[in-house]
């Protein structure tokens, strides 16, 4: 199969980027877009957004740039192949430059954009699915290494994903480019008033003088939030002052909140545990934690780690995927093994027994964040990547 689209034209003065995602709601990589889009420089491009199945109108509210076009394809569980023909329709009638999915779930979608003749293409990969965390799966694999001909170009936001990309999937070191997530270090920034924020949120729930351990994010299996609830409950029967001053915040919505439900009552822990829901004051969320804990399975680069250490709250989280490239360890943050239960109960306790260096890792992930992985980064390497590729002949 070649990799020349069968329609050849000009590319207009003033680009049009159409976005392909799964689903246009709450998530780290919906974030990200969102960003994106909101962020390149005025006058650059137009954009338009393809979600394969839904699109939350709340938040795509979010996205501030007049003119963007939103469309759902409404597709069927497990069914991709019956949108394709749609999604070729809707690639012929806006004519985008560039055609960019991301990950897995809207990869198939290159074969459209092929026969539509869109003179660039590219595939973004952010993370792995609870059911392939480390991209090993044979179909999955087959899948990308069959339609890498298709795809002029590959974002890979962790290092693990671009060494995955080069060494097993195939793909020529010159067409992959390491983007990692940026965070707005403006909107996302220390709290002043931490135990003004808990009270408003919470009410009682956190008490003001509260040691409040959070998760942050879609209440999904890959984020094995069981690991986190069974090391808070480990810790409270080792610890006496922890039993006392520990606090769990489960912020965001899932298919997993009914199961953590359960083992929370379990657990016994209905009476120290805040069940948020969905939130749209994220940033409040953060910066009212004093800890904040990832146990995912996998994990490309989090934009929930990002956040946290742009509001000065460490982190502790499992050393899967790109983790270890956003938290030092022992400086910004800690890492403790995928799985590994008593190792994170004892970290959640040192955390509460140290609160010098508790403090100090925030102030170095608040300094790491600004310098490293500011939004404007990220803005940056987007932005010469589509100039690169729009500036590139037929």
């Amino acid at each position: 199969m070649s990799a020349q689209p069968p329609i050849a034209r000009a590319i207009p003065a003033r680009p049009l980027i159409a976005h392909a995602v799964h689903r246009l709601d709450i998530g780290g990589m919906e974030n990200g877009l969102v960003n994106l889009i909101n962020g390149l420089p005025e006058g650059f491009a137009d954009h338009a957004v393809i979600a394969f199945t839904e699109i939350s109108a709340d938040f795509a509210r979010r996205i501030r740039r007049p003119g963007v076009r939103l469309l759902a394809l409404h597709k069927p569980p497990g069914q991709t192949a019956r949108i394709l023909p749609r999604l070729w329709r809707e690639l012929r009638r806006l004519r985008p430059s560039i055609f960019h999915t991301r990950n897995l779930a809207t990869l198939e979608g290159q074969t459209a954009a092929w026969l539509a003749g869109v003179p660039r293409r590219v595939h973004g990969e952010h993370g792995w699915d609870v059911g392939d965390l480390d991209g090993s799966s044979p179909g999955p694999l087959r899948l990308r290494r069959c339609l890498r001909p298709l795809v002029h170009h590959q974002v890979a936001l962790s290092e693990p994903i671009r060494r995955y990309l080069t060494s097993r999937v195939g793909v020529a070191d010159i067409r992959v480019s390491r983007i990692c997530n940026g965070v707005d270090t403006e909107r996302f920034a220390p709290c002043a008033d931490r135990a003004g924020t808990r009270t408003r949120l919470a009410g009682a729930a956190l008490p003001a003088d509260a040691f409040v351990i959070g998760a942050v994010g879609r209440l999904a299996a890959v984020k094995n939030l069981p690991m986190l609830v069974e090391a808070f409950a480990i810790a409270r029967e080792r610890d006496d002052r922890f039993r006392r001053q520990a606090r769990l915040a489960l912020v965001g919505d899932g298919p997993q909140r009914a199961e953590l439900q359960a083992l929370v009552e379990r657990h016994g822990l209905a009476g120290h545990t805040w069940f948020a829901g969905a939130r749209e004051d994220i940033p409040d969320c953060l910066a009212m934690l004093d800890l904040l804990c990832l146990p995912s399975l996998a994990e490309g680069i989090s934009n929930t780690v990002l956040e946290a250490m742009a509001c000065g709250v460490p982190v502790v989280a499992t050393a899967v995927g790109g983790n270890a490239e956003l938290i030092e360890e022992g400086a910004s943050g800690w890492l403790v093994a995928s799985g590994d239960v008593p190792a994170l109960a004892e970290r959640l306790l040192r955390c509460l027994a140290d609160p010098a260096a508790l403090h100090a890792a925030g102030r170095a992930a608040r300094a790491r964040a600004v310098t490293q992985f500011s939004l404007a980064t990220m803005l940056a390497g987007y932005h010469a990547m589509y100039a690169g590729m729009l500036a590139q002949p037929d």
